[in-house]
């Protein structure tokens, strides 16, 4: 019977995805905030609770993340993720000043202490890379040339978390100081040692995965991806970086038939993983903290556009691309729900939990809308305003024009 009760509950929130998708599409708009929404519905507190299903929802939607690293990383070569981030560090350094200040200050503010201070830091910090890959993946936007700024700002923000996670597990569990430098050396170590096999020996892995048969590839693919997503996060760094990582290592006829086989299933996980995170939110527990997290969401989402314009123009892009990099940057994800889990598991400060919900919930939601319309508004803004200057310009009496044009005019 619980077998019947998990294939019929699984089955229609595929059903109900494929259809919100439809209406997403219908009115030119992003699947994910209906997704969100539908997990509002149905998880805890919600309209009709899911039971069966839960567990196996949550596996699913981890996979969903560790599939839309992959494919990110499949896009771009070892050498590429290389020069991106010596070029592009700078960028990592200011997005930390910019956007784990304000979660610091917000604590602070709500006076929490030192350790939830640290703690909203990294929750306002993190973009989350899973809502970025999907929305630059609807938009077409993975060609473009300021797509390789945003992938270096998720990078630097992922390695950071290498650092940064086994910091506040130390910090909120209270452990001793050379507890934590070991937890931190063991996850340095296993982060550089991914990254140097990805560098170094690439083309051997792509050698070793390639295959002529399409259900041998992908097999091959997918159970690397997962084993090497599932080491790393056991060594606490991200599932997210070892999955990126595998991506970079292979190239060449190896990756683009990967990514023409794991599309599918790569939509499929990401749904589910967007489904699940509403699922686990119970909506009676953020009206309380509505307004603080409504606040912090309209700094961060600023601080956050700023990030991609300063980026995008260090690297030379145009001025709509500044734009839509800092428009793209702006979602709040995965790894800001896991940095709030561990505090609220500690029991560090009972009102984090809801008030980090809220905020991811309200950016995840707005997100993919100023990734779309972040750089048309500040277009039609920025033609507005010299429109005006012009009409001004144009009603000055000719007698002023001249008294104020340079001498020789």
């Amino acid at each position: 019977m619980h077998s019947a009760v998990l294939l019929i509950e699984f089955g229609s929130i595929i059903l109900g995805l494929g259809l919100l998708g439809r209406v997403a599409a219908r009115f030119g708009i992003s699947a994910i905030p209906l997704y969100l929404l539908a997990g509002l519905a149905f998880g805890e507190g919600g309209l009709l609770p899911l039971g069966a299903s839960e567990e196996f929802i949550a596996t699913g939607a981890e996979i969903g993340v560790i599939l839309l690293l992959l494919m990110l990383g499949l896009e771009y070569t070892a050498s590429d993720l290389v020069s991106n981030l010596k070029a592009h560090y700078p960028a990592g350094l200011v997005d930390c000043a910019l956007n784990a200040l304000p979660g610091a200050v917000a604590a602070l503010l709500l006076g929490w202490g030192p350790v939830a201070a640290v703690v909203l830091a990294g929750v306002t910090w993190i973009s989350s890379s899973g809502v970025i890959a999907k929305v630059l993946g609807e938009l077409g936007r993975i060609g473009n040339r300021e797509t390789p700024v945003i992938l270096s700002v998720l990078v630097l923000e992922d390695l950071a978390m290498a650092v940064y996670l086994p910091i506040v597990t130390a910090l909120v569990a209270g452990v001793g100081l050379a507890a934590g430098s070991v937890t931190l050396a063991i996850a340095l170590g296993v982060a550089g040692l991914v990254l140097f096999a990805a560098v170094r020996y690439g083309r051997l892995i792509s050698r070793f995965v390639s295959s002529d048969d399409p259900e041998k590839l992908l097999l091959v693919v997918l159970g690397l991806t997962i084993l090497v997503a599932g080491v790393a996060q056991q060594l606490q760094v991200s599932a997210a970086v070892g999955a990126f990582l595998v991506g970079i290592a292979l190239s060449g006829e190896v990756a683009e038939g990967a990514h023409t086989l794991l599309s599918p299933l790569r939509d499929l996980f990401a749904a589910v993983f967007f489904v699940f995170f509403g699922l686990h939110t119970d909506p009676a527990s953020i009206p309380p903290v509505l307004l603080p997290a409504l606040a912090l969401a309209v700094v961060t989402a600023l601080t956050k556009i700023a990030t991609g314009y300063w980026a995008a123009r260090r690297a030379g892009i145009s001025v709509k691309g500044r734009w839509r990099t800092g428009g793209a940057l702006v979602a709040r994800g995965e790894f800001s729900i896991v940095i709030a889990g561990l505090a609220v598991t500690a029991g560090i400060e009972p009102s984090l939990g809801p008030l980090a919900t809220a905020y991811v919930l309200l950016l995840v939601v707005l997100g993919p809308l100023t990734a779309r319309y972040t750089e048309p508004v500040a277009m039609w803004w920025s033609r507005r305003g010299t429109a005006r200057a012009g009409a001004a310009d144009a009603v000055r009496p000719e007698e002023e024009r001249r008294a104020q044009a340079p001498v020789g005019d």
